[in-house]
């Protein structure tokens, strides 16, 4: 059987990629690397006043970030 080139078969559909590709590489494109989830690793604060202590301690920025509206995005 004769195979289209890879990004082809992306499009076809998953039961042609598992004929190409193994389960580890398919594994390994689809999560990210080390340094896509480096920001999993900081220490985030969800109470804003124990931020805003440790930053006063620190001598660090607070970086806020808030949402207005739906948690889903459905406005």
């Amino acid at each position: 059987m004769k195979f289209f080139p890879k990004t082809i078969l992306a499009g076809i559909g998953s039961m042609v990629i598992q004929l190409v590709y193994s389960d580890e590489t398919v594994v390994k494109e689809i999560l990210p690397s080390e340094v896509e989830s480096a920001w999993q690793r900081i220490a985030w604060k969800t109470d804003l006043w124990e931020a805003r202590e440790e930053a006063a301690r620190t001598g660090k920025p607070i970086y806020l970030w808030e949402m207005d509206g739906h948690p889903l995005g459905c406005v």
